[in-house]
């Protein structure tokens, strides 16, 4: 079973390693699900001695993007390669929910020798069978999901569907309020990844707060709770 900790900040990516993580997935804004980090953190978190996938995401709000946003984030990928990256974390959809095969057809040929992981946009789709084939086709490795459902553990009907659409093409990952607490519902679907922050929240600096430079909570990463994680899928995978 390898554990994904999707990490903000050099604290979370050292937490990451202390706690046994497999893999990292590199954000900033991971309250808002997860953007583009900077380059000077891929260029840290190359050294960490981890794979990292960089998230490719240019802004909050939908994955329906324009043309700027779409060279935007080739950039993005020329950097994350420069600085490092394993892999990249992508997704593209049409305005109705489904992948857009064009957009991520750019993509992937920029990311053209990376890892390649699809991202919740997937949970966005209104055909799995669809989407699951087209991602295969696209030549991605795997798919990041909770079921179609706010949190993995109220999807895990999907998520099984989506582990046999797969058919051993391309992993399935569940991701979305994945805890020690309950990695044995996704091991017992023969899922082989998790995805998860292992994070836990601490009240953000009252001034910073104030003027809205910090939201009320900040939440870390926590090298005990990916361990946890970790020896709890060991046990049940």
């Amino acid at each position: 079973m390898l554990i994904e900790v999707c990490a903000a900040t050099p604290e979370s990516i050292a937490a990451a390693v202390a706690g046994g993580a497999g893999r990292i997935e590199l954000c900033s804004a991971l309250e808002l699900g997860g953007l583009t980090p900077s380059a000077g953190l891929m260029r840290q978190a190359a050294g960490c001695g981890l794979p990292v996938f960089a998230m490719i995401r240019p802004r909050a709000g939908d994955f329906c993007w324009s043309a700027a946003e779409m060279d935007l984030m080739c950039d993005d990928i020329a950097t994350a390669r420069a600085a490092g990256m394993a892999g990249v974390v992508l997704g593209a959809s049409r305005a109705d929910g489904r992948l857009h095969r064009a957009a991520l057809a750019r993509l992937v040929a920029a990311a053209h020798g990376m890892r390649l992981t699809l991202h919740r946009c997937f949970d966005l789709t209104p055909d799995r069978a669809e989407a699951v084939e087209m991602a295969v086709a696209l030549g991605f490795h795997r798919i990041l999901t909770s079921g179609h459902a706010l949190r993995a553990e109220e999807g895990l009907a999907a998520l099984a569907e989506v582990q046999r659409l797969a058919a051993g093409r391309l992993s399935v990952m569940a991701g979305s309020g994945v805890t020690a607490a309950n990695a044995a519902r996704f091991t017992a679907l023969g899922l082989r990844e998790l995805h998860a922050s292992c994070a836990a929240a601490r009240p953000a600096p009252a001034a910073a707060a104030a003027f809205g430079f910090a939201a009320p909570e900040i939440r870390e990463t926590r090298a005990d709770l990916v361990a946890a994680l970790v020896r709890a899928a060991a046990l049940t995978s």
